[in-house]
């Protein structure tokens, strides 16, 4: 508790500033002021009897836990699942997932004071948690193990970036992972991290996304996309961050030709009206895909302002650019487009995803490029150059093939974690 204190007092004079960028968010995103009593760990539906607890803080891991909630819902039939977010867009996704499974319920995770924590764990009393990827909450997890409510970090990943940044505040670290009853993690290289900071019971189990299949409703409309775009190259930028569309869009403008179509999808929704006025200062003639029309001959640039729709856009486009790539965010997920089968040209800085795009690269499934400009004229070449393109296809295919099985190895590990709890 002493190691605690002061992260406590801390979260307790950030109470205020938290609550006013709330506020702030909401001035773009409005659905930020929805369920804001679940911030502090008052629910108003009612829990049902046998709950599986999953976090997952916003879009990237609630579509990384798609197949470990299947599994779960499946492993255990008489249970639900309980999704726990900290972002509207997370909830959104899991709506979006989830939407004819009536098992799966959603919720806010509260803010991490012991009082919210132990009023969230009293209403929905879960056999067990389940943490997504990098969130450690010291004092949530503290009050699982009070109650005996094993938690794993699944999908666990740490970059050397973040370790520097935990090892900081060695003490803390330490008690948080110790705390947790398993850890899934993504690579031995991730592993070997946590251990050194203080983490035990650690077992590499795989990337959970090489088990996210391409659903084939999606596949579909990306093929019924691709008809109304008609016979042009189509280069995808994905799930590109701030700072990085002017480069993309600049470049584009000067090295793509005419009949070229530039699909430009942004991370955050939020952002959708200003991507769209970027490509509109340089003169790019700009649709919506949220208009639903028939892609004119004349659009440059087709803006993809909708949501669950990624597989639809690898499957429309000819190659793909990974944003969070091009400027230094740390990258993106690459392998749901490398599932699709689509050519993919990533930027230099991929922190995030380090091991996933070095294997990538190896496998032949990645093509890296030094800067946007010149990702867009890779991107390009691998457009005027069929085979090519098609062999980096193929090759991405088999690598995101190769590396699945992590949904089997977690749920092996919830299913000891909950015998052990029920002996």
């Amino acid at each position: 508790m002493l190691t605690r204190l002061p992260y406590t007092l801390l979260w307790i004079l950030a109470l205020p500033l938290v609550l006013l960028r709330l506020a702030w968010r909401a001035r773009h995103q409005p659905a930020y002021l929805r369920h804001v009593g679940e911030r502090f760990g008052r629910y108003r539906t009612r829990a049902p009897v046998g709950v599986i607890w999953v976090h997952a803080v916003s879009v990237g891991e609630t579509r990384a836990a798609e197949p470990l909630v299947r599994a779960l819902l499946a492993e255990w039939p008489e249970h639900s699942v309980l999704l726990t977010h900290m972002t509207p867009t997370g909830r959104d996704t899991s709506k979006t997932l989830f939407r004819d499974e009536p098992r799966v319920l959603r919720a806010y995770l509260p803010y991490d004071l012991g009082c919210f924590a132990h009023a969230f764990l009293r209403h929905f009393r879960p056999l067990f948690g389940v943490v997504m990827e990098t969130e450690l909450w010291p004092n949530l997890l503290a009050a699982c193990r009070r109650r005996r409510i094993p938690v794993m970090l699944a999908n666990a990943r740490l970059s050397e970036r973040s370790a520097r940044r935990y090892a900081r505040l060695p003490a803390l670290t330490a008690l948080t992972l110790k705390a947790l009853a398993a850890i899934g993690a993504q690579t031995a290289a991730d592993a070997a991290r946590l251990a050194q900071l203080g983490a035990r019971r650690v077992t590499v189990t795989g990337n959970l996304k090489f088990d996210i299949a391409p659903p084939a409703p999606l596949l579909a409309l990306g093929r019924s996309l691709r008809e109304r775009i008609g016979a042009r190259p189509v280069l995808l930028a994905a799930s590109t961050r701030e700072g990085e569309e002017a480069l993309l869009l600049d470049a584009f403008a000067r090295l793509a030709p005419p009949a070229a179509l530039l699909l430009l999808v942004p991370r955050h929704p939020q952002r959708f009206d200003e991507v769209a006025a970027l490509a509109s200062a340089r003169g790019l003639a700009l649709q919506r895909r949220s208009a639903d029309d028939a892609v004119r001959a004349d659009t440059r640039v087709l803006l993809g302002d909708s949501m669950g729709e990624m597989f639809a856009y690898y499957a429309a486009a000819d190659v793909a650019l990974i944003g969070g790539s091009w400027l230094a965010f740390g990258g993106q997920n690459l392998i749901e487009a490398c599932a699709v089968g689509t050519a993919v040209v990533i930027g230099p800085h991929t922190f995030n995803f380090q091991a996933v795009a070095e294997d990538a690269e190896r496998a032949g499934a990645a093509v890296r490029a030094r800067d946007a400009e010149a990702g867009m004229r890779e991107a390009l070449a691998l457009v005027a150059d069929p085979a090519r393109r098609a062999q980096i296809a193929a090759a991405g295919r088999a690598f995101a093939t190769t590396h699945q099985g992590a949904t089997a190895r977690s749920v092996a590990l919830l299913t000891a974690l909950a015998a052990r709890r029920e002996a």
